[in-house]
């Protein structure tokens, strides 16, 4: 649905039928925003303790016992749901049930259940294949099994793939950020199976960021891809279950005819024990790595908060090979610099400070560590753009004026605005960042509104 430019106008007030449908919908704005409108968030954000924090605040929202998964649930209900089919998993090294035991293995070894084939996501089954790399299909050592790549030759499962299959289990490990391919791969796998009439069964799991940080800009039509197939904020506060209830239940998200989509079958098996205000520190679970740069919740909360920062900016971000979306650094600019510069800024919830380490060759190397000191005050993805603006003032005139046509659209289906583009490339580093955010938080609070519907858990 396309409502009329005059009401997607970030400046203008919202009101009425058009907000119901801008937060759904991610339509976005035109224009860039000229006065910020600070919205109250819709939900209280239930404090929790930041990684590598030097000012902590304390959870009040922690497990008693590690939260049960998907795969937990299922096989405590005796694999109700995928007993007597014959069956496909989509998944990955992450995809183990509380106790470590990979769900492959459970599903494999399952009473009832015929498991014959296996999908893999980006970073391909072993999860150590670089991001943005093509792999090809292979068989699964310990069974056998085929797994087919969903990150090759083709993006969603083909119908021979599909074919003889009662229903297809994904288990994945997402991260809650839009352009981490998780939630994509879902949604392809989910237009597959719909179009030749395969069950599709979610074993869900926790967004780490927990389920009530939204921030962000939301996805504009002309950028979706294979990093944003959701036009939902950067940072989106659902879990995979969630968002693939969304993608079943709102017309217009799967690629599909609306015949399709109306006869399609999905099955979400919930956790049990999880709360929206547990991020993944408050689960009791053991974090198992869902990417070569993405292996502890640090990582995680940096991939949000530094991953759009260092797209073609200069800004660079990990010291060696450590500290991958914490640490960051820019060509020919000391950390105490970077320090000085982003501390006036004052970015609610951050603090810096300077890293040193040593080199493989002995050299000493350092840079600027970003801590969570007030994780309710925090957002996202705000120092991603000031850095984009800090970085148009370290390389004048202006880095992102000179991108060309690929880089341009890579940086375009990560970030997602068109209008935050126009208003970068053209303002530089007088750019509104404030307005944005402001106009983001604003938008951020309607989507909370209209995803609601798909919640699955409680705050």
């Amino acid at each position: 649905m396309i409502l009329p430019a005059t009401l997607l106008r970030a400046s203008r007030p919202f009101v009425g039928f058009a907000l119901l449908f801008l937060g759904l919908l991610g339509c976005s704005s035109n224009s860039a925003p000229t006065t910020p409108v600070l919205i109250p968030p819709v939900s209280p954000i239930t404090p929790a303790p930041a990684s590598r924090p030097t000012r902590p605040t304390q959870p009040t929202a922690v497990a008693a016992q590690p939260v049960m998964l998907g795969i937990d649930v299922l096989a405590a209900d005796g694999f109700a749901a995928v007993r007597g089919k014959t069956i496909g998993l989509l998944t990955h090294p992450a995809g183990v049930n509380r106790h470590g035991t990979p769900t492959i293995d459970i599903l494999h070894r399952a009473p009832g259940v015929k498991l014959v084939a296996l999908f893999a996501p980006e970073h391909a089954f072993s999860g150590t294949v670089k991001a943005g790399l093509d792999f090809e299909d292979e068989r699964h050592a310990g069974t056998g099994l085929p797994i087919y790549s969903l990150h090759g030759k083709n993006r969603k499962p083909t119908a021979a793939q599909l074919k003889g299959l009662d229903a297809l289990v994904i288990d994945l490990q997402d991260i809650g950020v839009r352009s981490y391919t998780f939630n994509v791969v879902m949604r392809y796998a989910m237009d597959s199976c719909f179009t030749h009439g395969v069950e599709v069964i979610v074993l869900d799991r926790p967004n780490p960021l927990g389920g009530l940080k939204v921030d962000g800009p939301h996805l504009d039509q002309e950028w979706m891809s294979g990093v944003g197939a959701f036009r939902i904020p950067y940072v989106h506060g659902l879990t995979m279950g969630e968002l693939a209830r969304l993608a079943a239940g709102a017309p217009g998200v799967l690629d599909v005819p609306e015949a399709v989509r109306a006869k399609g079958k999905l099955t979400v098996i919930p956790m049990r024990g999880w709360r929206r205000s547990m991020r993944w520190p408050e689960t009791r679970l053991r974090f198992v790595p869902t990417s070569p740069l993405v292996r502890d919740f640090p990582a995680v909360v940096g991939y949000a908060m530094t991953g759009l920062g260092c797209e073609y900016s200069g800004f660079k971000h990990g010291l060696g090979p450590e500290f991958p979306f914490r640490a960051v650094t820019f060509k020919g600019r000391k950390p105490e610099e970077l320090k000085a510069d982003l501390e006036a800024l004052k970015i609610p919830g951050l603090a810096y400070r300077v890293l040193e380490r040593k080199d493989a060759q002995g050299r000493t190397i350092r840079a600027l560590y970003v801590d969570i000191v007030d994780w309710n005050a925090w957002e996202p993805t705000r120092l991603s753009f000031e850095l984009m603006r800090l970085a148009c003032r370290y390389d004048p005139p202006n880095p992102f004026a000179k991108l060309g046509p690929k880089e341009i659209r890579s940086f375009n289906i990560h970030v997602g605005s068109t209008a935050w583009w126009n208003a970068l490339r053209r303002d530089g580093a007088g750019v509104n960042v404030a307005g944005f955010s402001a106009d983001w938080r604003q938008r951020a609070a309607i989507y909370q509104n209209q995803t609601r519907r798909y919640w699955l858990y409680a705050q």
